[in-house]
């Protein structure tokens, strides 16, 4: 189904997701929300301070890493209504430091629909320019969506 073309069924997995992320716990760590605009399409808005700093007055790359992962797996699990994915690799590119304030990360379903799926994610910072980018591949597990604390349809 192309990602503009979303069912009632599609959008209240959708919001469960949303749901599900804002439930969990590190979460508290990188205060963040979830959007999930399409079937394969996902945007995490974050507020980066100096506690992400690395020793370099810089935000460090394990931000980076939750951030474009974070867009990226929704996108891909936004297809799924059933399990929820894993991470099986994730590609990573920086372009850019980034300092304290809003960054956007806009994750983006690019292959795959039965068992691996391919999506990609890229940083925006609050000047609008590209900071990083990414490719994960993500695949199915044993794990229910419906038995996960948060994912609430």
């Amino acid at each position: 189904m192309p990602p503009d073309l979303v069912t009632p069924g599609a959008a209240a997995h959708h919001r469960a997701l949303e749901s599900l992320y804002r439930a969990a716990p590190i979460n508290l760590l990188f205060p963040s929300t979830l959007d999930i605009t399409g079937e394969g399409l996902a945007t995490i808005r974050f507020e980066v301070g100096e506690s992400a700093y690395h020793a370099g007055g810089a935000v460090h790359g394990t931000a980076y890493f939750k951030m474009l992962d974070d867009a990226a797996f929704y996108a891909a699990n936004s297809l799924v209504s059933d399990r929820f994915l894993l991470t099986t690799a994730f590609n990573l590119l920086f372009t850019k430091p980034l300092k304290r304030g809003p960054v956007f990360a806009e994750g983006r379903w690019v292959s795959g629909r039965r068992r691996v799926f391919i999506a990609e994610a890229r940083l925006i910072d609050a000047n609008g320019d590209e900071a990083a980018r990414g490719t994960g591949t993500f695949m199915r597990s044993q794990i229910a969506l419906s038995t996960l604390p948060g994912y609430a349809r």
